[in-house]
């Protein structure tokens, strides 16, 4: 039987506090499934590219595949690539790789954080913003990360504006505002009790 988990100050803790304590691992399971999601996105990722090398290439099942891709209901389909069509299939996969980095935030950062450290101090492949990750840090890089995802779709929204009716565009854009003054009021309240704590750990 392990032995109780002892704080800081030498007490041990009450098999109720270290049973609490230790429901923490019941997240690990769905970080193991992030996983398995971000595989299922590099896959998607090497599809799309697959199918664009080969519609570039003259592979006629690709190009009916790309163009279907990009193609908005009610828009009438290109019939071969351009600028634009190579355009939009260029953000998807950069909207594959931002989703990405978002899961990794959301798995490194979160394991980090709610489950348990992983001692990547001195590692030369620590990410930068893990050296100093807490939830806080995590809101709003999540938060920047989610309006760069937007931002990529405002853009493939943008460049096929005469295939969307006006009430979409200013939809899609008023949620992007949203999503920005979310970021922003995320920031300003951290920096408020960042501000605080420091205000209470100054000596008097």
């Amino acid at each position: 039987m392990s032995e109780p988990i002892l704080p800081n100050d030498g007490r041990k803790l009450t098999p109720l506090n270290n049973l609490i304590f230790m429901s923490r691992w019941l997240q690990l399971p769905l970080y193991l499934g992030l996983i398995l999601a971000q595989c299922v996105y590099v896959f998607h990722f090497w599809v799309e590219l697959k199918d664009l090398i080969g519609a570039v290439l003259g592979n006629q099942t690709s190009l009916e595949h790309i163009l279907t891709a990009v193609t908005v209901e009610g828009m009438k389909p290109a019939t071969k690539l351009n600028e634009a069509t190579i355009m939009l299939v260029v953000l998807g996969l950069i909207d594959v790789v931002m989703i990405s980095n978002l899961l990794i935030m959301v798995i490194v950062g979160g394991y980090e954080t709610f489950v348990s450290r992983m001692h990547l101090e001195g590692h030369p492949d620590q990410p930068e913003w893990l050296s100093h990750v807490n939830a806080s840090v995590l809101k709003t890089k999540l938060a920047m990360a989610i309006i760069g995802i937007s931002s990529i779709h405002l853009l493939k929204t943008f460049i096929n504006a005469n295939a969307y009716p006006e009430k979409v565009l200013i939809a899609q854009t008023v949620i992007h505002i949203v999503f920005l003054l979310s970021a922003l009021a995320i920031a300003y309240t951290d920096r408020i009790m960042m501000g605080t704590q420091n205000m209470t750990k100054t000596p008097h």
